[in-house]
């Protein structure tokens, strides 16, 4: 399988009540790469991780989305998480009466099922929490209620941890942090490259990337991946914006 990419996107087009939104979309990620998709705000990069998730908002018309070469249209959004994909969220949602704790439990049971016993769980999160330096008394605390930005993006490093995903799309990571809090959570999603796990991280800055060296950036225009280069690419757009791409044709 590893002659295949690991994630792949092929010729994808997605509407929403009838308006397109996303028109012959191509990607594809390698096993153990980081992929940087940027773009304007409203160019689809956050609508494109709904659908890739499965959100039954989103209509897909033609065109595939596949995982080590196995289509995932036809799963929900359930079992595309139990194939090990991963979302975090650019706002996370609070959920007034649900713990931390309880939450993260419910959610490794969820998509590792047995795979873990209770015991290791429980001895997985403490050391997890040990890791990124949070405090026991976050787990008690009730889901994303009144927590800061810095301390939603703790979580969702956390949770990605704690699923061990095979491809983690990390949507809008850096919105929101100060440059301190940016630097500890590039930190930590670089602390979980791996051989065996593909990353899209969407971003419209560049900051995000002085600390995680992708292997690819990706621009989405229209509705389009219309350029892709190196870790470059990203510098270039921090330079001159978006409109060289419109003023040279490509868009």
């Amino acid at each position: 399988m590893k002659n295949l990419p690991l994630f792949e996107i092929e010729n994808l087009h997605v509407e929403i009540e009838g308006k397109k939104i996303i028109s012959g979309l191509n990607l594809s990620v390698p096993h153990g790469e980081v992929h940087a998709l940027m773009g304007r705000n409203g160019s689809g990069k956050t609508t494109l991780s709904h659908v890739i998730m499965g959100n039954p908002q989103y209509k897909v018309t033609q065109g595939d989305i596949r995982l080590k070469g196995e289509s995932i249209l036809s799963l929900s959004p359930d079992e595309r998480a139990k194939k090990r994909i991963f979302l975090a969220f650019q706002y996370p949602t609070a959920i007034p009466g649900v713990t931390v704790a309880n939450f993260l439990r419910s959610s490794i049971r969820a998509v590792r099922g047995d795979e873990v016993p209770p015991k290791e769980v429980r001895k997985t999160i403490r050391q997890e929490l040990e890791k990124l330096e949070i405090p026991e008394s976050f787990m008690t605390r009730f889901l994303n209620e009144g927590f800061s930005g810095g301390e939603k993006k703790r979580l969702e490093t956390l949770q990605l941890r704690l699923l061990n995903p095979e491809f983690a799309i990390l949507d809008e990571t850096d919105s929101g942090l100060d440059v301190d809090a940016l630097k500890k959570v590039a930190e930590r999603i670089e602390s979980i490259r791996s051989p065996e796990r593909s990353i899209l991280l969407i971003t419209h800055y560049q900051k995000m990337l002085d600390y995680i060296q992708p292997d690819q950036v990706h621009i989405l225009m229209n509705g389009q991946i219309i350029e892709s280069g190196d870790a470059s690419l990203a510098l270039k757009i921090e330079k001159q914006g978006f409109d060289w791409i419109q003023q040279e044709g490509r868009a």
